[in-house]
C-alpha cells in the first residue's frame, strides 16, 4: 500500500482532436504541499476538475485515499475541500451567514464555522457583509468554505491569482500552516514558480497537457548547472590562453565563463592568470534561477 493521497495514471482529457491533458501521472503524498505548476492554458484546471469529479476523463484512472473515483466518488469527496477559480458568495450576507448556508448543506457542526473563521483569520470580520471584503479576504473566506467539512485533502486552484503582494503573503502563510497545524494535505496550482518555491514541498510541472517534471523543489534546483564568470583586462587574450592550457571555457566581451568546475580548479586558473600578469577584476558564481529552469522545461512559455 503506497502513501499517495492522490494518484492518477494516464489521466487524459481530449476535446475533439485536441489533448488538453495527456497521460498525466500525478502523485501527491500525505502531509505535503504539492505545487501544481504550469503556464496559463497548460491543463492545470482541467486536471483539477477531473480529480474533483467535475469533468469526465477521456481515459486514465484517479485514486484518492487509495479509492477509485469511478466507484467511490461520493465517499471520497466527503473528505476533500476545494476552491476552484473564483469563489462565489451572497454579497449582502455576512461571512458567518455565507458559511452557515454551506454548513447546512454539508451537515457540519455549527461550531465548525467559528473554527474555520479562526483558521483563516476572519473572526473579527465575521459579521461584516462580504460585498465590503477585499479580494484577499474573499479568497480567505473561500478557503474557510473549503475547510468547513473538515477535509483531509484541500485542492486550491490559483488561490493567489489577482491578489496584491500583501494578499499573496496572507494566503501563502495560511497554506503553509495547514499541514502542520491541521494535518491537511494540499494540492495548490499556480503559474508562478516564485510562489511555489516559497510554499511547496513537492512540485509537478505541466506544459501543453503533459507532465514534464515531478519531484521536490530541491531536485529542481539541482538541475541548475553553476558556472564561474571571471572579469579580466583582455577577455579574448585570456580566453585563448586558458584554451591553450586545456581548460574548457566560453567568453563574451565582458567575461570568461568556466562551467561545472571544482573550487580547486578555479583556484588553479586564478593562480596561473596572476602569474602570467593578467589583471582579474571580479570572480563570481552564476546559477540559473528556478524561473530560468522553468522556462527551459516549458519551452519558453512565460509563467507571468
Amino acid at each position: 500500500m503506497n502513501d499517495y493521497i492522490i494518484e492518477t495514471n494516464g489521466l487524459t482529457k481530449k476535446y475533439g482532436s485536441t489533448y488538453v491533458v495527456n497521460q498525466v501521472d500525478l502523485k501527491v503524498k500525505k502531509g505535503e504541499i504539492y505545487g501544481f505548476l504550469g503556464p496559463n492554458g497548460a491543463g492545470k484546471t482541467t486536471t483539477i476538475r477531473m480529480v474533483l469529479g467535475l469533468a469526465r476523463p477521456t481515459k486514465g484512472s484517479i485514486h484518492i485515499f487509495g479509492k477509485d473515483m469511478k466507484k467511490d466518488k461520493l465517499s471520497v469527496l466527503k473528505k476533500v475541500g476545494s476552491l476552484v477559480e473564483y469563489p462565489s458568495y451572497y454579497g449582502h450576507l455576512t461571512a458567518y451567514e455565507n458559511l452557515e448556508a454551506v454548513r447546512i448543506l454539508l451537515d457540519a457542526p455549527k461550531s465548525r464555522i467559528d473554527e474555520v473563521l479562526s483558521i483563516v483569520r476572519l473572526t473579527n470580520d465575521a459579521k461584516r457583509p462580504v460585498k465590503g471584503f477585499s479580494l484577499g479576504m474573499k479568497q480567505r473566506l473561500g478557503i474557510a468554505t473549503a475547510l468547513l467539512g473538515n477535509p483531509e485533502l484541500l485542492i486550491l486552484d490559483e488561490p493567489t491569482n489577482g491578489l496584491d503582494p500583501s494578499g499573496i503573503i496572507e494566503i501563502r502563510e495560511l497554506i503553509k500552516s495547514m499541514p502542520k497545524e491541521h494535518g491537511i494535505t494540499i494540492l495548490v496550482s499556480s503559474h508562478l514558480l516564485s510562489e511555489m518555491e516559497q510554499m511547496a514541498t513537492q512540485v509537478g510541472i505541466i506544459s501543453k497537457g503533459k507532465m514534464i517534471f515531478q519531484d521536490s523543489i530541491s531536485t529542481l534546483r539541482q538541475r541548475s548547472s553553476s558556472k564561474i564568470r571571471i572579469k579580466v583586462s583582455d577577455t579574448e587574450a585570456v580566453s585563448k590562453k586558458l584554451l591553450s592550457w586545456g581548460y574548457k571555457v566560453g567568453s563574451n566581451e565582458n567575461y570568461i565563463f568556466v562551467e561545472n568546475t571544482s573550487d580547486r580548479e578555479i583556484a588553479e586558473i586564478i593562480r596561473k592568470l596572476v602569474n602570467h600578469q593578467c589583471s582579474i577584476y571580479r570572480v563570481e558564481e552564476e546559477k540559473k534561477s528556478l524561473e530560468q529552469i522553468f522556462l527551459e522545461l516549458t519551452g519558453g512559455e512565460a509563467s507571468l
